[in-house]
């Protein structure tokens, strides 16, 4: 059977003079603590700290990197256990996956598997049809250990900052609940709510009467009177921030804005909400609150992230089968300039207004978000995201971003994740990447080794705090 190891020097460049420039950048940056200000771990994970049950749901269930590269080589993920449907073998399912191991070579889910298994499990065995019951007993061993529990590994990964995703609604109870421990100590970092609308503003969705109708009466409003509606989303926002949230995040199909009046505005919701309006009339109102949550922004402070381009749940049957987030979403190419133009108009030079942009599609990174964050003092880069947070995307990231806007534009990396395990994973082969690059500009003779370790801590550590108004 093959071992499994971790080359000390992953992701450093090959030329042995800009090896050692990125091992000395990675050396002053590597056990800083992790900013994590987007993701989707469940705050009830830290909060029940319950051991997490076995290998197959840790690492399989939830996980849509991992199943679904296991669809494309024909797998039945019935017998694996996904989303909707049930886990019945557990053990059988890891056998599944671990027969399947090579299909993840080259990939950036096999790359952050191999380093959880080895630095979390202190696994030495690639994982194969020989190799499955012996790993899948070596890491239920592991989760046995209170060391292991969801807050003990918190600590250790160390976690500073964590933000959840969060419905408008949510009663944020575990939220409070987890403030207080980490007042109390027993959490070393703390753990924020982000505000996500994009049910009560899409009314592509099958529910958005339902949840505008619930958002409203949270104010004693009606679902069809426009300054209810605001009234409600401000209030909302409000609380949040009351439990400690920084940003509100928008997962919008594209990033549209409009700049309408009052009296359009009501007009769209009034027809949306009553069932009768248009698909047009849903994209325009989508676009015009895109607008009026930048004028809230600066209001009470939250920073705006925009995740657009995604075709969500591209396959009818797997969604009705497994449910959403369930591996078939698929990036789709997005535009900026002119889409964001009335939204920039209006605020792109409120300097107090912080809005981070990211992107699946690459191609957008050199063309529109690097000069809109090079010129707007509102507008900043987000990080590569989903399926271009990968080693040579994020270094093709760097290249196509640094030279018309600088470092000082970046958003600093985000996880993005639904795996706990993976956080650490992911934020080393980041900081990894950044060294990399840094390094090449080092040996190019761009830039001192000074001004790079400055550069390499800063997008560590201070900027994240900086953008997210963590300070």
């Amino acid at each position: 059977m093959e071992t499994l190891t971790l080359d000390p020097d992953r992701l450093f460049p090959v030329e042995p003079s800009t090896r050692g420039v990125a091992r000395e950048l990675y050396e002053t940056i590597k056990d800083l603590p992790i900013i994590s200000p987007h993701g989707h771990i469940n705050p009830r994970l830290l909060l029940d700290n319950e051991p997490f049950p076995n290998a197959s749901e840790l690492f399989l269930r939830y996980d849509h990197y991992v199943f679904r590269l296991l669809n494309s080589a024909g797998i039945d993920l019935n017998e694996i256990g996904v989303g909707k449907v049930a886990m019945t073998n557990p053990r059988e399912a890891w056998r599944i996956f671990c027969q399947n191991w090579r299909l993840f070579d080259g990939t950036a889910s096999g790359y952050w598997l191999t380093h959880e298994f080895v630095t979390l499990f202190n696994i030495n065995l690639e994982p194969s049809a020989q190799s499955a019951d012996a790993i899948y007993d070596q890491i239920g061993e592991r989760l046995s250990d209170a060391n292991f529990r969801p807050r003990a590994l918190f600590n250790s990964f160390p976690i500073a900052f964590l933000a959840t995703t969060d419905d408008p609604l949510d009663t944020l109870e575990d939220h409070e609940q987890l403030a207080k421990l980490t007042s109390q100590g027993e959490l070393g970092g703390r753990v924020a709510p982000s505000w996500r609308p994009d049910v009560y503003v899409n009314a592509r969705k099958p529910e958005f009467r339902e949840r505008v109708e619930a958002l409203t009466a949270s104010v004693g409003g009606a679902p069809d009177n426009l300054r209810d509606y605001l009234r409600a989303m401000r209030e909302s926002r409000c609380r949040f921030i009351s439990r400690g949230a920084v940003s509100a995040d928008f997962g919008v199909a594209q990033p549209a804005a409009l700049d309408l009046d009052d009296t359009e505005l009501a007009g769209l919701l009034k027809a949306l909400v009553s069932g009768a309006g248009t698909s047009e009339q849903a994209d325009a109102f989508e676009a015009a609150m895109l607008t009026r949550f930048a004028e809230m922004s600066l209001e009470d402070g939250l920073v705006m992230t925009v995740h657009p381009g995604v075709f969500r749940n591209h396959s009818t049957a797997a969604f009705n089968q497994f449910g959403a987030d369930t591996g078939h979403d698929i990036p789709v190419a997005t535009e900026y300039t002119r889409s964001l133009h009335p939204l920039l108009e209006r605020y792109g030079n409120e300097k107090d207004l912080h809005l981070v942009l990211f992107t699946m599609d690459e191609t957008v990174y050199s063309r529109e978000i690097a000069p809109l964050a090079g010129y707007y003092p509102s507008v900043y880069i987000g990080a590569p995201w989903w399926f271009i947070d990968s080693p040579d995307l994020i270094l093709r990231f760097h290249a196509s971003t640094t030279e018309t806007a600088g470092f000082s534009r970046l958003s600093g990396f985000i996880d993005d994740t639904r795996a706990f395990l993976s956080i650490p994973g992911r934020h080393d082969m980041n900081r990894r990447l950044d060294a990399a690059f840094l390094a090449r500009y080092v040996r190019e003779g761009r830039l001192p080794l000074s001004s790079a370790k400055f550069w390499i801590h800063r997008l560590t550590s201070e900027q994240p705090r900086e953008i997210f108004k963590l300070d």
